[in-house]
């Protein structure tokens, strides 16, 4: 472990020191290729037989930590993350304490889960995840294992203490991209295939500003790469090719809480309010919080499907939710029983996905919010 952290260390003075320009751009991109491969050693225990880049971090490594297992329940998960003492626990302990039902929660012996809201319908799972120290994505603390579990939430939470922003939300931040975790970003636009011989063979739909042959060569000549079709369709950097060889990283919405408001001005609050991804609050007043669960809600990007059995109104108390990627009439028999679509004939539905209401449907059909179905078996 100790050399690894030496090498990293080496390697980040390396290029500390190195200007940026055309000329260093080939060594630059070398660097950060053997920074990610160091990182994902750090993070994946080595043992067993080694995985190529990309299956380091596969779920079943992740959840080998002690007592730290956390049971997925709801339909989102939200992972708060932020240093000790801004004001996490307060935060949650009001969210839940407001929004919760009575006892919705039985209290098993995790060590992270504190609670469960509803909210629009759907069950939101809250987990208070341990205070991140500066140098977790080295092992430091139980960072490791704090990191692990935000890698499989569907939205961040990062809160701050509004005195003191800036720092706090660098490091966390660093923290998280050197686990692999990218905040509010897509995926790299970057097509890459590789294949039995034939050489690299790049090509760019777009002018480049940073990439060259000469880079992208180099780069997967560091992971023992020397066959592959690389399609660029966007001016991409050096760490966007390097995240696309590792296919390990996941792109995770992410909220800044900027909690303790009650300690600063109104014009300090007209300046915060601006910043985009960004709620000011105040945990201990339960200030704005209206305003916080109407953002995560966009950002978890969710999808109520109301059920209507036959003859009757249509159940608007218990939505079926489904996320934003899975909402085609298949996806919301899975989620009520694998066997329904075997039964399944076709469906009614009434709401915004059809052009009249009912509207007979398929199970390929995409539904949308609040849509009402009836599905009619065979």
């Amino acid at each position: 472990m100790s050399s690894t952290l030496a090498k990293i260390a080496e390697i980040e003075a390396e290029m500390a020191r190195t200007q940026k320009n055309k000329a260093t751009a080939h060594h630059l991109g070398l660097l950060k290729a053997r920074l990610a491969k160091l990182r994902r050693e750090l993070i994946t225990p080595k043992g067993g037989g080694g995985g190529g880049p990309g299956e380091g971090l596969c779920s079943s490594s992740i959840y080998i930590f002690l007592g730290f297992d956390v049971a997925k329940t709801g339909d989102a998960r939200i992972g708060f993350v932020g240093f000790p003492s801004v004001g996490k626990s307060t935060l949650l302990s009001n969210l839940a304490g407001v929004y919760s039902e009575v006892a919705a929660y039985e209290f098993t012996t995790l060590t992270t889960v504190p609670g469960v809201i509803r909210y629009k319908g759907a069950k939101i799972q809250l987990l208070d995840l341990p205070g991140i120290i500066e140098g977790a994505k080295d092992g430091k603390g139980r960072g490791r294992q704090v990191i692990a579990v935000a890698r499989t939430c569907n939205l961040i939470l990062i809160v701050l203490d509004v005195l003191k922003p800036l720092g706090h939300k660098k490091i966390i931040e660093n923290e998280l991209e050197g686990f692999g975790i990218r905040l509010n970003s897509k995926p790299p636009n970057i097509g890459f295939k590789k294949k039995d011989k034939g050489g690299i063979n790049l090509t760019a739909t777009c002018p480049q500003s940073e990439l060259d042959a000469e880079t992208v060569k180099s780069i997967l000549a560091e992971y023992k790469i020397h066959n592959a079709d690389v399609t660029l369709r966007s001016d991409a950097t050096a760490d966007d090719l390097i995240d696309v060889v590792e296919g390990n990283r996941v792109y995770i919405p992410c909220i800044y809480v900027l909690n303790k408001i009650d300690q600063i001005s109104i014009e300090e609050l007209d300046i915060i309010y601006k910043v985009p991804h960004c709620v000011p609050i105040s945990a201990h007043h339960r200030w704005n919080f209206d305003d916080l669960l109407e953002k995560i809600w966009d950002y978890l990007k969710l999808v109520r499907i109301y059920t209507k059995p036959k003859g009757q109104l249509p159940d608007y108390t218990s939505p079926v939710v489904l996320p934003y990627s899975r909402t085609t009439v298949e996806d919301f028999c899975m989620k009520i029983h694998k066997n329904l679509i075997k039964e399944f004939k076709y469906a009614l539905v009434w709401g915004l996905s059809v052009k009249h209401n009912p509207q007979k449907v398929g199970k390929d059909h995409t539904l949308e919010d609040e849509d009402v179905i009836q599905i009619v078996k065979k």
